[in-house]
C-alpha cells in the first residue's frame, strides 16, 4: 500500500485522477476526483455543484477556447451509484446504465479522448452504496501504448473493499511530450477517517503550478448520506 499524497507529490503531472475507496473506520465510502492543466484553456475552469453532482465551468468565460474536452459533468448519482469521470462519459454510463446496461458495457461505447497525439485514456469509476453494503469498479480506456489504432480497455471490480484501502488511477504516468498514459492496475493507497484532513493533504500535495479543482465526497455506508468537499485554485 502506497501514500496517495506521495504519489501525487511526486508526480508533477498526473492529469486528470480518480481515487475511490474505504475509510480506516469501514463507515465511509470515499471518492476524490481531481484535474490539472498545462495549457491556459485547461486551468481555466472551477468545479461547481449541480444536483447532487458536479460540473467544470470556465473559470473567465471570455478566454474559453474550446471547450468540447474541458467542460463536462466529472460526477452524477443515479439512485444508489455515483458515477466519477475524467469527460462526457459520465453521461454515457448515466443513460446507459438507466436502460439497464453494465458500467463495462457502457464504457464500450466509448474511447480514448481524440487529443493526438495524447490520446488520453478515459478514466471512469462508479460506486454502488446500498443496504449497508458497498463496491465499485473502475475503468481505463486507453491507446494501444499511443497507437490510435487499437483501443486497450480495461475493467476493475472491488467486492466488499477492505476498510482503509483505496484504489488511485490517474491518466498519465507522469509530465511528457506526447503524455504517456497511465499503466497497470489501479495504486493501492491507504484511506483517511476524516474528510477535511483528507481533502487537504490531497490538495496540498498536488503540483501547485498544474492543479485546477478537486472534488471529494464522503458517503456513510449505512444510511447513503454524504458529505462533499470542492477546492478550486481559481477564485
Amino acid at each position: 500500500m502506497k501514500s496517495l499524497f506521495e504519489e501525487v507529490a511526486n508526480n508533477a503531472y498526473p492529469g486528470r485522477g480518480i481515487v475511490i475507496g474505504t475509510s480506516p473506520d469501514g463507515t465511509k465510502a470515499i471518492t476524490g476526483y481531481f484535474i490539472m492543466g498545462r495549457s491556459e484553456n485547461s486551468r481555466n475552469r472551477v468545479f461547481v455543484e449541480e444536483g447532487e453532482g458536479i460540473r467544470t465551468e470556465a473559470f473567465d468565460p471570455a478566454k474559453l477556447e474550446d471547450p468540447s474536452l474541458i467542460i463536462y459533468a466529472p460526477v452524477r448519482v443515479r439512485g444508489n451509484d455515483t458515477i466519477v469521470t475524467n469527460g462526457d462519459q459520465t453521461d454515457t454510463v448515466y443513460d446507459l446504465m438507466a436502460e439497464g446496461k453494465t458500467f463495462e458495457e457502457a464504457l464500450r461505447t466509448r474511447e480514448f479522448e481524440p487529443d493526438a497525439p495524447n490520446y488520453t485514456p478515459r478514466i471512469s469509476g462508479v460506486m454502488h452504496v446500498a443496504d449497508g453494503k458497498f463496491s465499485y469498479e473502475m475503468s481505463i480506456l486507453k491507446s494501444n501504448n499511443g497507437n490510435p489504432d487499437c483501443c486497450d480497455r480495461y475493467t476493475f471490480s472491488y467486492d466488499n473493499p477492505i476498510a482503509g484501502e483505496g484504489r488511485f488511477i490517474h491518466t498519465y504516468k507522469h509530465d511528457g511530450n506526447p503524455l504517456p498514459s497511465f499503466e497497470g492496475e489501479p495504486t493501492l493507497v491507504e484511506m483517511l477517517d476524516d474528510i477535511d484532513e483528507f481533502t487537504e493533504k490531497l490538495w496540498d500535495n498536488l503540483n501547485g503550478e498544474n492543479k485546477v479543482s478537486l472534488f471529494v465526497r464522503y458517503i456513510d455506508i449505512a444510511t447513503g448520506e454524504y458529505e462533499t468537499k470542492i477546492v478550486n485554485k481559481n477564485k
